[in-house]
């Protein structure tokens, strides 16, 4: 195979991981894991692909000879590290523990045959002065197995958080500081000067063979921070290879002053590298001062971006850039036509997609980080148009060459003759981007504001505030400044859960993590003000805090010195995503819900065989009807409300992986399991996830909820399931139904619940499985003479249910455990005995069975008839 078709499809495996890595950020809402999957398919997927592609080429230079079995054992090590990478992500995304550990395994064996390869090839090289470098691969691939070994046992571990997060923090050092920061040092000892067509600095391989063991000291230095428990020790690890950076950036910096980098693999290179050593300062700094290991986590949440896409992202693309001719060849014109493409907008590109990354790690308004991360994203997939432009430019390109035209040395990366798109334009998309967010939430960004003077003369005079969380509380609550004086709040998020600081003003921190710290400069206090946190229903639990101005004029009735008011904030900030019309002005139980309109499916199929249970759960929020023609935001598991129904057998093992993919911290809380809550029950923030583990030892049906404050909130937001234990002996019966009772209290349309309506116990609806009045139009089912269980849930989360079949009998009733009527024991003695009702109150559950004594329509309810009124309503439609 000639040299051009084996880059080429060699390297087309990379650029598919890049095209699956922009689809997956495209439609990441869907995706299960999608932040891990996205940060996967780049780094594991295509970047690691480009290091074992390129690794090989530059070992072969370096010295000066063939790895043994040349290209067909390099495709062999690469399609196993496709396939090991493609169980990784399968087995993670689907929650298959073995499929994961036989990926990660295959993964780490490639990267130790690849080391081993480079070495064999060392021994007998002529080693010339660049011999050397190969070393960096050959410890580069070594942490690349460790890492993902690592991996494994942090996606395997047991619930200790502090356990898992110090795994984090060790894979993470090992991927990106080991096997990705070494390569990309490795390489561009002899890269860059190649890139900016000039002569090496003399001395700089002696000083990258210098770099190489301080690299190696530094991260094994954060790896024992990480492993031993001694976060201060961080610090120090990045210190030491923030030095081995330097001793290889500094001969970079001196060719770099002669020839200023101007194409785009070289300036993508440059801002690549200065990512990286900001990422290792950042990465020692959180970590060292985290109050706790998973505080760190949620810490280095803000590196994952520049890490993935401003280091490896950038640097990978930069270097395919220059390297675009090596996979494609054909000459000096087809090389030039090729960088034309390759090299188009250069500037633009770099600046538009390094301003990104900066206003991204920035506390700037959710909206506009959307719209500037979503530009970043499309300057990268630019590449991928690009790279099809070079292919097309080739091949006309070779077309118009001469017959006699005479081949010369290939010479890669020469910039283009001219570039129309400079750093201005560049400026310029970033700032629409950011226009564009500020004009979809003008309120997150303080426009429109009122002010907080109130005409007060200003004494010059700053007042400074601490305030902390303590559960679900601001500490201090009340704030005294004398009139006149600029108030200034440093917020620091000391809870468990996110949380904010929105001012009445306008004026807010922004979402901040476990840990997080954020300013608000109020401004010259004239009058008293309000401030709330506005994660929905924190407000109503009493995240309030009031600023007095002490000394301020009596403000008259209905003046509040500003342009908005306390009622209009309550609504904007309590609901974010509501349209600001009540949902009730549309609740109409009698409207049809239209002919597209499918139930929740309330046939509940038989326990499985299987004794052991591995399910995901993603928390998402939807856009969900609850009656005909009523939206709201609905916050669930697996997109529904109620969530996915368990069954299992006593005994049975359920491993349920959760996944927050949702904006604010969640959790999840299974009665069906008796454990310690405080780990597998933790709130964790979005964009986390955690294995929670429990072996059925009692049946039932047993409720499943988020268990983050304000639980009210969460539950009635619909976030609750069922899981069914079956009884030993439980009697096979010919149809089974599940039903889960719950409440709903209708906030504005499209926004989620009305804290205030929770609080009061005001439900707008009762609803079975999710909807109101859903059987009416789509009937449950049976036939004359059959056996019928029906299980019942009450998920609440305030009111109780009492299930009743209008025109039924129940000749079996289990409640919490225990047969009351019926069963396999007959309980009662009295084969006449019967029930009409099962009742239950919050978070109980039974089942009912029954048998229809004739075809007809059979009305079942919650027999407290304004429930049933408000939704909880159905019919069993039997025939003959």
């Amino acid at each position: 195979m000639n040299r051009r078709t084996w880059h080429v499809r060699a390297n087309a495996v990379v650029i598919a991981w890049l095209a699956a890595a922009a689809v997956a950020a495209v439609v990441h809402r869907w995706l299960p894991e999608s932040a891990w999957l996205l940060t996967h398919l780049m780094l594991l997927g295509a970047v690691t692909s480009a290091i074992l592609i390129w690794s090989s080429h530059f070992a072969d230079t370096l010295l000066g000879r063939p790895a043994p079995g040349g290209q067909p054992f390099m495709v062999a090590r690469l399609a196993a590290h496709t396939v090991g990478a493609l169980g990784v992500v399968a087995g993670m995304t689907t929650g298959n523990d073995a499929v994961l550990t036989a990926g990660a395994a295959l993964v780490a064996l490639v990267a130790l045959v690849h080391g081993g390869v480079i070495l064999r090839q060392r021994r007998g090289a002529l080693m010339a002065r660049f011999g050397k470098l190969s070393l960096f691969y050959v410890l580069a691939v070594a942490f690349l197995a460790a890492g993902a070994g690592l991996g494994v046992l942090l996606a395997r571990t047991t619930t200790d958080a502090d356990v898992q997060a110090q795994l984090y923090v060790a894979h993470v050092t090992t991927m990106l500081l080991g096997f990705v920061g070494l390569t990309v040092l490795g390489t561009l000892v002899v890269l860059w000067p190649t890139m900016l067509r000039t002569k090496m600095v003399p001395g700089a391989p002696l000083a990258a063979g210098r770099a190489l063991w301080v690299l190696v000291a530094g991260v094994l230095v954060v790896d024992a921070a990480a492993l031993t428990g001694l976060r201060p020790l961080a610090v120090a690890g990045a210190v030491v290879y923030l030095a081995g950076i330097a001793l290889v950036v500094r001969p970079m910096v001196t060719i770099a002053r002669t020839k200023a980098p101007a194409s785009f693999a070289s300036l993508s290179a440059a801002a690549a590298v200065a990512w990286f050593a900001f990422c290792v300062a950042a990465l020692g700094v959180v970590v060292a001062t985290a109050a706790t290991w998973p505080a760190a986590v949620d810490g280095l949440g803000v590196l994952v971006a520049p890490f993935a896409a401003g280091f490896a992202g950038q640097v990978l693309l930069g270097a395919l850039s220059y390297l675009a001719p090596v996979m494609l060849g054909g000459g000096p014109s087809v090389v030039r036509a090729v960088n034309e493409e390759m090299d188009r907008a250069a500037v633009a590109r770099v600046v538009t997609l390094n301003l990104c990354l900066v206003l991204f790690v920035l506390p700037l308004p959710s909206l506009v980080r959307v719209t500037t991360s979503m530009l970043g994203l499309a300057v990268m997939v630019a590449f991928l148009v690009l790279l099809a432009r070079a292919g097309l430019a080739r091949r006309r390109a070779i077309r118009r060459r001469d017959d006699d035209l005479v081949t010369g040395d290939l010479r890669v990366g020469a910039p283009p003759v001219r570039r129309r798109l400079g750093g201005a334009w560049g400026v310029g998309a970033v700032a629409l981007a950011v226009v564009l967010g500020v004009a979809g939430d003008p309120a997150a960004a303080g426009l429109g504001a009122s002010s907080a003077s109130a005409d007060v003369a200003a004494t010059g005079e700053t007042t400074t505030v601490q305030v902390q969380v303590e559960g679900m509380r601001f500490t201090p609550d009340v704030i005294e400044v004398p009139a006149g004086n600029e108030l200034i709040i440093e917020l620091t998020n000391t809870g468990t859960d996110v949380h904010d600081l929105v001012l009445e003003t306008g004026a807010s921190t922004g979402r901040l993590s476990v840990g997080g710290t954020a300013t608000v400069e109020v401004g010259v206090i004239g009058r008293d003000l309000e401030g709330w946190c506005s994660v929905a229903g924190h407000r109503q639990m009493g995240m309030t805090l009031d600023i007095v101005a002490v000394g301020a004029a009596p403000v008259a009735s209905g003046d509040d010195g500003g342009t908005s008011t306390g009622d209009h904030a309550a609504a904007g900030h309590g609901a974010p995503s509501g349209t600001g019309t009540p949902a009730t002005d549309l609740l109409d139980l009698q409207a049809d819900p239209g002919e597209d309109f499918e139930a929740h499916d309330a046939a509940l199929p038989p326990a499985p065989d299987a004794t052991v249970h591995q399910v995901t759960f993603t928390v998402t929020e939807v856009q969900a009807e609850v009656a005909p023609g009523v939206a709201q935001e609905r916050w669930t598991f697996n997109g529904t409300a109620p969530g996915p129904t368990l069954r299992g057998k006593v005994g049975d093992r359920f491993e349920i992986t959760l996944v927050n993919d949702g904006t604010i911290g969640h959790s999840i809380d299974f009665h069906a399991g008796a454990l310690a809550p405080d780990g597998p029950m933790r709130t964790i923030a979005a964009g986390e996830s955690l294995t929670y583990n429990f072996t059925a030892t009692r049946s039932g049906i047993w409720m499943y909820h988020c268990s983050t404050m304000p639980m009210s909130m969460h539950i009635a937001n619909g976030m609750f399931g069922a899981v069914i234990i079956d009884p030993p002996n439980l009697t096979e019966v010919d149809r089974e139904y599940v039903l889960v009772q719950s409440e709903a209290y209708l906030g504005e349309v499209g926004g989620p619940a009305d804290a205030a309506k929770i609080a009061a116990e005001t439900p707008d609806l009762v609803l079975f499985n999710g909807y109101a009045n859903q059987y009416d139009h789509d009937r449950l089912p049976a036939r004359v003479g059959e056996s019928v269980r029906v299980w019942v849930l009450d998920a609440g989360p305030s009111r109780g249910s009492a299930f009743h079949v209008v025109g039924g009998q129940f000749d079996t009733v289990y409640t919490e455990g225990a047969y009351t009527v019926g069963g396999p024991q007959d309980v009662g003695g009295d084969p006449t005995g019967g029930a009409q009702v099962l009742p239950l109150v919050a978070a109980q559950g039974g089942f009912v069975e029954m048998t229809f004594p004739e075809a007809g329509n059979y009305p079942f309810v919650s027999h407290a008839m304004v429930d049933a009124e408000r939704g909880a309503h159905g019919f069993f439609e039997v025939t003959d």
